[in-house]
């Protein structure tokens, strides 16, 4: 049996893993790999990527930058999460703001000497990345619209630093023999932003009681639901472009099925939407979008889904 000391030591690691959300980090590393070997440069043999240490940093980089984000929103949102996520909220109060804090500039230290061992302009963007995920929790994210586009924008931010360190290498000359995969690559970011913007969204219907106590004008607040939701809508349609995009102009394997699958969920979304009015109803909507982002991620291997019956051949092989 465990000590009573014993038990909240356990109890605060628990807090922690809660605030950094490390649920999140091994999907996000993830994404970050399968994205590089199958995305941002298919042309290179994936067991090089997946050796390849200064990747690798970037990952890690990336994962603890996220982690200290989450923190530092955390930090700022604690009184507004108290009505929104109650439970949630006294679970992440066992671990004291101050503890918070220091855990927070400890990442944010890490991430500066990890980066700096790259490049100096590694250590430019993840020094301008920490500032922007703090001045977004501090500031931006209590405003309509720039906040959601915001928050949206700094989730995918990660990716473009991975492939701002592949085309980095690229020669000038040779850039024109790259533009179809960028054509690939930005389609699918924009997807990704697009779920994401709505996904915020989303959160601000599910958020409102807090949101409004704390004096955050969102969407909902300033505007109404009403128009909440018809912004909510016509992003969802918005989503159809990149889907054309990829399926019909480019070559996306078997990710086809995902995508024509997101569009059929998003239309049962969307009809769900309109009826929904209670925080239950907006968290099931915000869920469906989770799953759908996560999804995203696994399916990434349906480009090329040999790598499940012929894993080794597609690691030695381009």
């Amino acid at each position: 049996m465990l000590s009573r000391q014993h038990k909240l030591l356990v109890m605060k690691i628990i807090s922690l893993f809660s605030v950094v959300r490390g649920y999140n980090i091994p999907i996000i590393i993830l994404a970050q790999y399968l994205s590089a070997i199958f995305i941002l440069a298919p042309e290179k043999r994936a067991l090089d990527i997946l050796l390849d240490f200064n990747l690798f940093i970037l990952v890690f980089a990336s994962s603890l930058t996220i982690a200290s984000g989450y923190i530092i929103n955390n930090f700022y949102d604690s009184r507004k999460d108290l009505i929104n996520r109650p439970n949630k909220s006294m679970l992440d109060r066992l671990v004291s703001q101050k503890t918070k804090l220091s855990v927070y500039f400890t990442l944010n230290f890490i991430v500066a000497l990890m980066a700096l061992f790259v490049s100096w302009r590694v250590f430019l963007f993840f020094s301008g990345y920490i500032f922007f995920i703090w001045f977004y929790s501090h500031k931006i994210k209590k405003y309509p619209i720039i906040g959601n586009l915001t928050a949206a924008l700094l989730a995918v931010l990660p990716f473009f630093a991975i492939l701002l360190y592949f085309y980095t290498r690229i020669p000038y000359e040779e850039i024109e023999n790259y533009k179809r995969q960028l054509g690939v690559i930005f389609s699918h970011a924009s997807f990704l932003f697009l779920l994401l913007l709505i996904r915020e969204m989303i959160k601000d219907l599910e958020n409102l009681k807090g949101d409004l106590a704390n004096d955050y004008k969102t969407i909902p607040i300033v505007y109404g639901e009403e128009i909440s939701k018809k912004i909510i809508t016509a992003l969802t349609i918005l989503t159809v472009f990149p889907v054309y995009v990829l399926i019909e102009i480019y070559d996306v394997g078997y990710m086809d099925v995902y995508f024509y699958s997101c569009l059929i969920s998003l239309i049962f979304f969307l009809t769900y939407l309109w009826k929904s009015n209670t925080k239950a109803q907006f968290l099931l909507l915000h869920n469906v979008l989770k799953f759908l982002i996560v999804a995203g991620v696994f399916c990434i291997v349906l480009i090329n889904p040999s790598v499940l019956w012929h894993g080794k051949r597609l690691l030695m092989t381009v």
